[in-house]
């Protein structure tokens, strides 16, 4: 499975909570086992993580869904920029796919 592209807009400030469904030929793929992990930063090859988002699996793993969330506190420390991230599913064999990537805009705050 090739990886998705998506590019998104994340602002500054905000919490940002999201919900995927991962799918392939149309149907949702079973997660029961899987984990999943997703980072934000300047460039690829960067060393420096922008941020980490908090991704679980939802409840039933068989319905291909995936949490991501960023606090308002986290997305309050990321300057206005643009960024890559992707997002990666570990089965529990430790098999990695990643199902997503893309560039992030971040948006600065003005109410403080």
């Amino acid at each position: 499975m090739a990886a998705g592209k998506h590019n998104f807009t994340l602002e500054q400030g905000s919490t940002f909570d999201r919900q995927i469904t991962v799918q392939e030929n149309n149907t949702a793929l079973n997660l029961t086992g899987y984990s999943a992990r997703m980072q934000m930063r300047s460039t690829h090859d960067s060393s420096s993580i922008a941020l980490t988002f908090t991704c679980t699996i939802a409840s039933p793993a068989t319905a291909g869904k995936i949490n991501l969330i960023a606090t308002a506190t986290q997305t309050t420390a990321i300057e206005e920029a643009i960024y890559v991230y992707d997002l990666e599913i570990e089965s529990s064999a430790g098999s990695v796919t990643r199902i997503l990537e893309g560039q992030v805009t971040v948006t600065p705050e003005v109410t403080r």
